[in-house]
């Protein structure tokens, strides 16, 4: 198993590096050439900037059983049709049963937003956002290692 991190605008990399490195388990960091990441013992790519280059490159990379954390409920659709688990950076899993509803209601928003409508955008990150989050990658990992179902 792999942790890849779809870096571009994750508040939750050095996070996602410590729990890991707890359990034992490599993580790879996935960003375009306008971020920069330097963490010791972990893997870093850099793809040039582009329209979902960042996820066709995690994408081509995941194996079955591979995590990846991503606020893109897309990247997270393709994640799940290759066998792999995904989360956001507040811990919630996208799963066969909320995946489709996470995509319906992006798409509804993206309509609203061409016709004119503004949109609240989200909530200001908390300590206990990012707090949730490691104890739901925390529970997560154990549970894998432990092989229990997810």
């Amino acid at each position: 198993m792999n942790i890849y991190i779809d870096a571009d605008g994750c508040p939750v990399v050095k996070e996602t590096i410590k729990v890991a490195k707890q359990f034992g388990v490599p993580v790879v960091i996935v960003c375009d050439a306008a971020h920069y990441f330097m963490h010791k013992g972990v893997q870093t790519i850099t793809v040039m900037q582009g329209s979902d280059a960042v996820d066709y490159e995690i994408i081509n990379r995941l194996q079955p059983g591979d995590l990846v954390i991503t606020q893109d409920y897309g990247l997270g659709a393709l994640v799940l049709a290759k066998k792999g688990y995904a989360m956001n950076q507040n811990g919630k899993r996208y799963e066969d049963q909320n995946i489709d509803q996470l995509l319906f209601t992006r798409h509804l928003s993206s309509k609203l937003r061409q016709s004119g409508q503004r949109l609240k955008g989200p909530k200001k990150r908390t300590r206990e956002d990012t707090q949730q989050f490691i104890l739901a990658l925390t529970k997560f990992l154990k549970s894998i290692q432990e092989g229990q179902s997810h």
